[in-house]
């Protein structure tokens, strides 16, 4: 598989990430540029979050990790986290609790409840600071504002279903600088984008049934869409991340393809997906339980 001429490319060959622990069931990832790209990521088997900085081995734990539970020091099966930089906290996607948290990165006693009772897979923020959250339950993505008691439906909300005003499974969010929000809808092998206020989706991504034809996906998961706004997608079930072209509509396989394995340049159901200032990929491999560098080739 060659990447075509004049599109971004990236070394098929990955590099693990060393985190100095071992990784069981590794979930979303969240990288910050501004901190020499520290790596945040979700242990959901060990109940908490790690960060890992760029110049150390190790891991840290920055929250939960007190065993599975729902005490203030605790968390049950998280599945992803982003960085508040405004507030100096990190919100937590506390699957197993059924609820998001919020969490101060100065003083780790200090947590507060966002939304409860919740089915969150995915959590995501705007340039405002409101959270965004995937429940895979009641297949709807909604909106929280600071001091709001309730969400605001931005996407699905309409039963489970095909329809363009509904969703099937919604994992992985991702949110643009207009307010749009991308979401994988799993189950029916799609990514959509719901425009501000839109009462339907548009698919950018997929929506030809499960299969690994280029126009295809089969359990998408994590996204990431970028500046020009190319979608990026975590094409779980078929071993390859993918890159969907906003303006042209072209296509492309961006790391993986090669079959499952556990080689470098292999992938075995990955995950989640996040790329650096630099363009560097970084991919939750979570078949592998490794996470893998694939760096940018301008």
């Amino acid at each position: 598989m060659t990447v075509t001429e004049g599109y971004p490319s990236w070394n098929q060959y990955g590099i693990s990430i060393n985190v100095g622990m071992i990784l069981r069931s590794v979930k979303g990832i969240t990288i910050d540029d501004d901190d020499h790209e520290t790596i945040y990521f979700a242990d959901s088997s060990a109940n908490c979050i790690v960060r890992r900085r760029s110049n150390v081995t190790k891991g840290e734990v920055i929250a939960g990790g007190n065993g599975r539970g729902n005490k203030s020091n605790q968390l049950h099966a998280p599945t992803h986290t982003v960085i508040d930089k405004a507030k100096n906290s990190i919100i937590i996607c506390d699957s197993g609790n059924r609820r998001v948290l919020r969490w101060s990165l100065q003083n780790s006693s200090e947590q507060h409840i966002i939304a409860s009772n919740v089915t969150c897979r995915d959590i995501a923020i705007d340039r405002d600071g409101a959270i965004y959250i995937s429940d895979h339950e009641q297949c709807v993505v909604t909106r929280w504002k600071e001091g709001e008691s309730r969400g605001k439906v931005v996407a699905g909300g309409n039963g489970k279903g095909r329809g363009l005003d509904q969703l099937h499974y919604p994992t992985y969010l991702a949110v643009d600088k207009d307010y749009s929000v991308y979401v994988s809808d799993s189950n029916n092998n799609r990514v959509m984008k719901w425009l501000k206020n839109a009462k339907e989706g548009i698919v950018v991504a997929g929506g030809r049934g499960s299969g690994a034809h280029m126009k295809q996906l089969n359990g998408p998961n994590g996204i990431f869409v970028d500046q020009r706004s190319n979608v990026y997608v975590a094409d779980s079930l078929n071993h390859r991340v993918m890159r969907w072209s906003d303006r042209s509509r072209d296509i492309w396989i961006a790391v993986g393809g090669y079959g499952d394995g556990r080689a470098s340049h292999q992938l075995f159901v990955p995950e989640d997906i996040s790329i650096d200032r630099q363009g560097n990929f970084y991919v939750i491999d979570d078949g592998n339980r490794r996470i893998q560098k694939f760096e940018f080739e301008p």
